[in-house]
């Protein structure tokens, strides 16, 4: 919650939010004047909307326990069908547009357990979807779900038909069964604008079964020589290339073909008018800080498309040759759906865009694309957001209206439709602008795609230089479609640099390790300086290939190898450096080790947010949603310098060229890195790191290295720092009956555990008692003198029920159609300044006045739940008694059994 400080300490006071221990429902009883009375109706009162758009709340599937709901679709008769994530499938008629607050009607579908059986009303006979779509008078579903004895259907493509005509679908076809269940499993399903094929998106927990036929050729690997350090925490240790993909399938599921892959974690896609495929892919939040974290992307999804995930260390760079980049980076988020807005009763702006949904921070984004070459540039806008706002799904429905779902993960979920009312034209957008002629060489191109073909190589090879880079990635695809033999010699005489570097890449794919030398001897009579960076980090990632696929160089082609590489090391930008500091660690090249170590003291280098510039500042989510956003808040407090970090992480596999003084070095870098703050696997990573590096040192001086970097500073998991006390639980969810009978249980609390613990779960962080602590939020030394166990612990644990219009942050909305939000420090006759992290209250932001629209506060509050569900019945007792003391141990509550 936020508190008011002492205005002695106005600069930080009033200025800003803190994420505390204790919430402000006892300040709210003292202040009842300032609380904000209750909207009419919380759940559309909370939305953002943009000029002209008016939200309706339909249902409430969890107020009928009906579940939580994550995927819908229309059938032939406007009737929306829905799913709820674990449980039933629904179908709704819904109430015409302009009737008010009528209902929809509800039925659950109950479809029969086996084909000709009855159902149990207790068992799902279909249903545990995160995927539907209405088609060839059939009901598509992508179940996601281990079977249970509550749903005995595994995860897969179904077909429900209803073979008599009774308005019920009583025939189930399993189309394909598939291997992967979770949040990163089995995903959504798509009509092609052809309404002929069914396009079908599964997570990288997916693995993919054999199909018929591959756009992108099925000879993926890691190809990675940087540290495939895997996640310390256990994440997608297992899963390897190529990620999350994309598929196509006819009616029947006869047929299936690869489309594409690399995702880490794609939820939904989209069509736009031109045909063209848009995703939201997923970040890893773990990696928040680290040098191949990538935020959440808007992907062009083309023919054959591999977009480089990796799991943990090993993830892609978008720079690699050969993956295709994001058009539009997000920020960091939970993707979820996406649709069109084609046939929406809308502005033709927002006809013509893609939606995409942060279901983390509750953000609706239109995105519009511009035709740029044969692929796009984009920006987007915030459509709708709000607090909470768990979205899910949404698409447009037959009546124009947009319809959203929120819930997922068994959170209160709800139905809303979203409807124009303003003076801008609705007139349904029916041009689409011509493709670019870059985007008809790049389906041509794509035609070759799949298989071999007469006249491939002839039209593809000139190509393969072309200016466009998904021109050029089309190319190669093409190429690698055809046998091996008709154009590895073509590859190996290739003279033109560019096309030298991608028929290069092409071969690594397929040929055979023998021809390592040749491959090598081709691109190393390429000229760096005459090209762009672009051109030259091509090169360079062919190389890397050349040892991914066929082994390091050695001997003769080792030395030539650095020959051509030492003269440019460093380079004159960060990520160049990147490529050559891999590739001659790699090699063991002379001089490389003090070379990098100059690079690791250049704090010039990390500059702008890890991943690229995004839509959404990492700032602007912290108080969105207290509960994802306190990883982002920790990390902008002292963020890792990424750049280091990728050269030390480097620098574990060097096993020559250490002096003692540069050992020192090194690992002094180690204690200092791990006082940065990283997402919850950085730790781990860095320990990982120094691990690797620990093993090439001489024996008898391990352990002084091992000290000199910071293993002293560590749990003995090494993926935490060690504290000096930490909860020994179990802990649960604590609701406020069960934590006021533990409370009050009447057994004696200890003084000593009630002061550890009130550091070790944050409270310190923002609170002084006795003197000692943060000066964020007020001081808790007399707050036993005025509230009950009852009153501390429900403001604890309901930290929303009462939220000050004086201490709730304030959302700012722009022209641009962003909102931002943050605590209001003050404002002059141009500016607001506001804070947004409260681990770093004093940095400001200032909006300029000109831009902001309009204002108003959050209804809700920013306060972590949750910080006491570490905590056993005990050291819960020992925390409250800690805070009604004031820190003092002679206080009677010691001597009273905690009441």
């Amino acid at each position: 919650m936020i508190f008011r400080l002492n205005k002695a300490k106005a600069k930080l006071g009033l200025a800003v939010s803190a994420i505390v221990l204790l919430g402000a429902s006892w300040i709210s009883m003292q202040e009842a004047a300032t609380v904000k009375t209750a909207p009419a109706d919380p759940r559309t009162d909370k939305l953002k909307l943009l000029p002209g758009f008016k939200a309706d709340h339909l249902y409430s599937p969890s107020e009928n326990k009906q579940g939580s709901w994550v995927s819908m679709t229309f059938d032939d008769k406007g009737r929306m069908i829905t799913s709820d994530q674990y449980g039933f499938l629904y179908r709704l008629t819904l109430p015409p547009l302009g009737s008010g607050s009528q209902p929809p009607k509800v039925e659950k579908l109950n479809v029969p357990l086996e084909n000709g059986q009855t159902t149990d009303e207790a068992k799902v006979g279909m249903g545990y979807a995160q995927g539907l779509l209405y088609a060839f008078n059939s009901l598509y579903v992508m179940v996601n779900n281990r079977e249970n004895k509550d749903f005995g259907k595994g995860s897969g493509l179904y077909r429900l038909q209803d073979t008599n005509g009774d308005d019920q679908y009583d025939k189930v076809t399993l189309l394909k069964s598939l291997k992967g269940e979770g949040e990163h499993g089995p995903h959504s399903i798509v009509l092609s604008p052809d309404k002929k094929s069914l396009y079908l998106m599964c997570g990288n927990f997916t693995d993919v079964p054999k199909l018929d036929a591959y756009r992108l050729p099925p000879v993926w690997k890691e190809d990675n020589l940087f540290p495939a350090i895997k996640d310390p925490r256990g994440h997608a240790t297992d899963r390897m290339a190529p990620g999350g993909w994309l598929s196509k399938t006819d009616p029947e599921g006869k047929s299936w073909e690869f489309i594409a892959g690399g995702f880490r974690n794609t939820f939904d896609f989209a069509f736009n008018d031109a045909g063209d495929i848009f995703g939201y892919d997923s970040d890893m939040e773990w990696d928040f800080g680290l040098p191949w974290y990538k935020p959440t992307r808007i992907c062009h999804i083309t023919s054959g498309a591999e977009f480089g995930w990796r799991t943990a260390a090993s993830n892609w760079s978008p720079t690699f040759a050969d993956c295709l980049p994001a058009v539009l980076n997000m920020g960091q988020g939970s993707p979820t759906g996406v649709f069109a807005g084609r046939g929406s009763r809308f502005p033709q702006k927002y006809q013509k865009a893609i939606y995409a949904f942060d279901w983390s921070f509750g953000i609706m984004y239109a995105v519009h694309l511009q035709p740029q070459g044969s692929s796009y540039k984009a920006t987007a806008e915030e459509f709708i957001s709000g607090s909470p706002l768990p979205l899910t799904d949404g698409m447009v429905g037959p009546d124009g209206a947009v319809y959203f779902l929120t819930g997922g993960r068994r959170l209160e979920s709800d139905l809303y439709r979203i409807t124009y009312a303003g003076t801008d034209a609705v007139t349904p957008a029916t041009q689409t602008p011509a493709p670019t002629a870059e985007h008809q060489i790049r389906t041509k191109l794509e035609a070759f795609h799949g298989e071999p073909m007469a006249n491939a190589i002839e039209t593809a090879w000139p190509y393969l230089n072309h200016p466009d880079r998904f021109v050029r990635y089309a190319a190669r695809v093409a190429v690698e479609h055809q046998p091996v033999a008709q154009w590895q010699q073509k590859a190996l005489a290739e003279t033109d640099p560019i096309r030298a570097t991608y028929a290069i890449i092409a071969l690594t794919h397929h040929g055979d390790a023998s021809l390592r030398s040749q491959m090598l001897n081709t691109l190393l009579k390429i000229k760096l300086d005459p090209l762009t960076e672009e051109q030259q980090l091509a090169v360079l990632r062919a190389i890397e290939l050349v040892f991914t696929r066929t082994g390091v160089a050695e001997g003769a082609d080792r030395d030539k190898v650095i020959a051509y590489l030492n003269p440019h090391y460093p380079a004159k930008s960060a990520v160049a450096n990147r490529y050559y500091s891999k590739l001659l660690i790699t090699l063991e090249a002379p001089n490389v080790v003090d070379r990098t170590l100059a690079l690791l003291d250049k704090k010039n280098e990390d500059t702008g947010p890890v991943g690229g510039e995004t839509v959404t500042a990492s700032s602007d989510l912290i108080l969105r949603n207290p509960q994802y956003g306190l990883d982002i808040a920790k990390m902008l407090e002292k963020l890792p310098p990424a750049q280091q970090t990728y050269y030390a992480t480097m620098l574990s596999s060097a096993k020559t060229g250490w002096t003692p003084a540069y050992y020192d070095k090194y690992f002094s870098w180690f204690a200092n890195a791990f006082k940065y703050q990283g997402g919850r696997s950085y730790i781990g990573f860095i320990d990982k790191a120094r691990k690797l590096a620990l093993a090439h040192v001489p024996k008898d001086q391990f352990e002084k290295y091992n000290k000199l970097s910071g293993a002293d500073l560590l749990t003995s998991s090494g993926n935490d720092i060690a504290t000096d006390y930490a909860p020994k639980g179990p802990g649960r969810r604590w609701q406020l009956e069960n934590a006021v009978a533990a409370v009050d249980s009447g057994k004696a609390p200890n003084f000593e555990t009630g002061k550890k613990l009130y550091a070790a779960i944050l409270c310190s962080r923002c609170h002084s008692i006795q003197g000692s602590g943060g000066d964020i939020g007020p001081d808790l030394t007399q707050l036993g003198t005025r509230f009950s166990n009852k009153d501390i612990l429900e403001a604890i644990i309901n930290p929303n029920k009462a939220v000050s219009d004086q201490y709730a942050s304030t959302i700012f909305y722009l022209k641009n159609g962003q909102s931002v939000v943050g605590r209001l420090v003050n404002e002059d006759k141009v500016n607001y300044s506001i804070s947004q992290n409260p681990f770093a209250p004093d940095q400001l932001r200032k909006l300029a006045k000109k831009d902001v629209t309009s204002k108003k506060y959050s209804t809700e509050s920013v306060m972590l739940p949750g910080l006491i569900n570490s905590l056993n019945p005990e050291e819960l007792r020992d925390l409250v008694a800690y805070l009604k003391s004031g820190g003092n141990q002679s206080n009677d509550v010691y001597k009273s059994g905690g009441k």
